[in-house]
């Protein structure tokens, strides 16, 4: 298990609307996010969730040339953090962040993991109500999902 886990806003708001927050605490613990983030998810969050700074704002703010804000500083603060993993949603975040070598997961990486440790049941319920979000994930995707774990 990674020492740091670092999410970006998008992972935040869909467990939060859909009531499932709850399972990045069971999963990781604490959870880090920056200011930014903070900024994007907009809620009170809970104690487990800690907000730190970016300490290299040089390297946040290239990043920041090529990314949305608060994945920009997700990425750079998991540059920081030896042995982070980043919940990341958005493709051309993940995809930079395969090229920088992090480890990184989405929401439904999260919900995967929820249902491997025992922490739900079932994922259809879960990804049915991330599906009634203006989440986007496309078909194949959740079908590959659901067959992994027989619940097609």
């Amino acid at each position: 298990m990674p020492n740091v886990v670092i999410s970006d806003a998008s992972c935040l708001i869909v467990l939060s609307k859909i009531g499932e927050l709850e399972l990045l605490y069971l999963l990781y613990g604490q959870v880090y996010i920056t200011p930014e983030i903070a900024r994007e998810f907009g809620e009170d969050y809970p104690s487990w969730i800690i907000v730190e700074t970016v300490q290299d704002k040089a390297c946040q703010k290239s990043l920041e040339t090529r990314l949305d804000v608060g994945e920009a500083s997700a990425i750079a603060l998991a540059i920081e953090k030896t042995d982070s993993l980043v919940i990341l949603d958005d493709l051309k975040a993940r995809k930079f962040a395969r090229k920088l070598d992090l480890a990184l997961t989405g929401t439904l990486g999260v919900v995967s993991k929820a249902k491997e440790r025992g922490y739900c049941d079932k994922i259809k319920p879960i990804i049915e109500k991330i599906g009634q979000s203006n989440f986007r994930i496309s078909q194949q995707v959740i079908n590959n999902l659901l067959s992994r774990y027989g619940e097609d």
